[in-house]
């Protein structure tokens, strides 16, 4: 397995995951080219802020991904760059799961956002996959709270 850090060239790779991971949630209103030229256009206008890192074992395509939000956060007298990150959209191919490769992915991101000063890094997880972020190190917070859209 071989994690690395996704660029442009990996749009496709990654708009085809996204697909994978999402359609059954939420019916696709484009269809896979479309939405992996849209990928690619969002990503270039948010690439300062989200960093995607992709799997691939012996072929070229990827099998799983893990995107890295970087939040800016305001600056205090003592300490006038900070940053917080955010782990999103973490998908691992269905018969590849089980292997490992979605906490390599994980831990490659976040690893690499406390390389760049991330105080802390979040992630909203579904249910099932709660254990797994906490054999990587995740806690539960009492003071994370969130407020759902009204």
């Amino acid at each position: 397995m071989r994690i690395s850090q996704a660029n442009a060239d990996d749009a496709a790779d990654l708009a085809r995951l996204l697909w994978l991971d999402t359609h059954s949630e939420e019916p696709p209103q484009l269809s896979l080219g479309a939405f992996a030229a849209e990928l690619a256009q969002w990503w270039a206008t948010h690439q300062d802020s989200h960093l995607a890192f992709v799997a691939r074992l012996h072929r070229p395509e990827a099998v799983g991904m893990a995107w890295v939000a970087l939040v800016p956060r305001v600056p205090r007298p003592g300490a006038t760059s900070r940053l917080s990150a955010d782990i999103q959209s973490v998908f691992v191919m269905p018969d590849q799961r089980g292997r490992g490769i979605g906490s390599a992915l994980v831990d490659a991101a976040s690893a690499h956002a406390t390389r760049l000063g991330s105080l802390r890094v979040t992630v909203r997880s579904g249910r099932k996959a709660v254990p797994v972020y906490e054999r990587l190190g995740f806690e539960s917070s009492r003071q994370l709270l969130q407020r759902p859209a009204e």
